[in-house]
């Protein structure tokens, strides 16, 4: 079934906010259905992303023999002959070595020709020009693609790209990688919203604007911008349709109030709608869409209820666009503490502390606030009707 349809399911009601599940689950396969082309990134961008295509050696590793010690690098049986120095990154002093012959060489110094071994300093003897010690015969010298051969696959297809990877890259000869990360810019609504400083009468900080970045690079998107708007509509119609990016997150708007206008603009743009509420308490106004390859996600502009949206539906749909395991998902379930009333309908999210193997609320979790969230290790998940059976998390980064 595809992600805009909108036919009815057992448990979501026509007209009415879908389950939490079931939304969670739908912004999981809109992110499958929508994941975009790998880009070639420069090594710097590419961080955080994953791998679109296998990635292979363009040199060896190492790429040309060299020492692994500061010694000499000998030829033949000793005592040997002193003929030259060797510096790294220098021009070779001798290109090959006749036996009985020996350069003074530095570590990471490409070795002469002929070269059998070299004796570290600790271990030789030296006479004027005249080097002696026990050697080994291919010691100490690393010799071109014993590690990794050019042209062998270094890295498949789905893996991260972390700092580690980029060394490997950068190391085989890389300045590009072919990676999976969307494009993601936000859209911050309210004219009541003041981003610095205190606010005034009548104003309130931003919270949701320096919330978000964070959960994307989680996620693993790439932010491209985070854009204030007020409540003016066509202003909202002009920012949605802008393009250049794989998903646009509306933050405030997405309730029913007079200056919320996404659900509208998104109905004039002609984007289909595939989450339009969700049964879930904070942040039951929440919206996916989609148009033309782009998904549009729509946060109310309480924090807290945000907050649970980001985790419901931004997180999944991210998670997916980019070829990754949602972060959120934390394996089997725990005891839930305390004293929680369940909903009767709608799935409740409290944000709670880990102690062991049970989870213990921390409070402060009313839609407008994230303190409670600012001391959660994970928001517990309490079904509609809840029994006291042990409940899923999502992990919080």
């Amino acid at each position: 079934m595809s992600c805009s349809d909108h036919t009815s399911r057992a448990g979501d009601q026509p007209g009415a906010h879908r389950e939490w599940p079931r939304a969670r689950e739908a912004a999981e396969r809109l992110g499958a259905e929508l994941a975009p082309t790998p880009r070639d990134l420069p090594l710097g961008r590419a961080l955080g992303g994953v791998l679109g295509a296998d990635v292979t050696a363009l040199v060896g590793l190492p790429p040309f023999d060299a020492s692994a010690m500061d010694g000499y690098a000998v030829a033949g049986p000793g005592p040997w002959r002193l003929v030259g120095t060797q510096l790294a990154g220098a021009p070779s002093a001798r290109e090959a070595l006749r036996p009985g012959e020996a350069v003074e060489i530095a570590t990471g110094a490409r070795v002469p020709k002929g070269t059998e071994s070299v004796l570290p300093y600790e271990r030789s003897d030296v006479d004027g020009e005249v080097v002696s010690g026990g050697i080994e015969r291919g010691r100490h010298v690393r010799w071109a693609g014993e590690e990794t051969e050019p042209g062998e696959t270094v890295l498949a297809r789905g893996a991260r790209v972390t700092p580690t990877v980029l060394g490997l890259a950068a190391g085989l000869g890389h300045d590009t990688l072919p990676v999976l990360l969307p494009r993601v810019s936000v859209l911050v609504t309210g004219d009541e919203l003041a981003t610095s400083g205190l606010p005034g009468e009548g104003s309130v900080r931003d919270a949701i604007g320096p919330l978000v970045p964070g959960f994307l690079g989680w996620a693993g998107a790439e932010l491209c911008e985070v854009r204030h708007l007020g409540d003016d509509r066509a202003a909202l119609v002009e920012a949605v349709t802008a393009g250049g990016t794989d998903v646009v997150v509306v933050c405030g708007s997405s309730s029913k109030g007079p200056a919320d206008h996404l659900r509208a603009v998104l109905e004039e743009v002609g984007a289909a709608t595939v989450v339009d509420g969700v049964a879930c308490r904070p942040g039951h106004p929440q919206v996916l869409a989609h148009r033309d390859g782009t998904a549009f996600v729509g946060l109310p502009g309480n924090p807290g209820a945000a907050l649970v949206a980001i985790l419901t539906l931004l997180v999944p749909l991210v998670s997916a666009l980019a070829g990754r395991r949602d972060p959120t998902r934390a394996p089997g379930t725990v005891e839930l503490e305390g004293d929680v009333a369940a909903h009767p309908r709608d799935t409740r999210l409290l944000p709670v502390r880990l102690v062991g193997a049970r989870a213990r609320p921390v409070g402060h979790d009313r839609p407008g606030s994230l303190r409670g969230a600012a001391l959660a290790d994970a928001y517990a998940v309490v079904p509609p009707r809840w029994d006291g059976a042990p409940v899923e998390l999502l992990l919080l980064p």
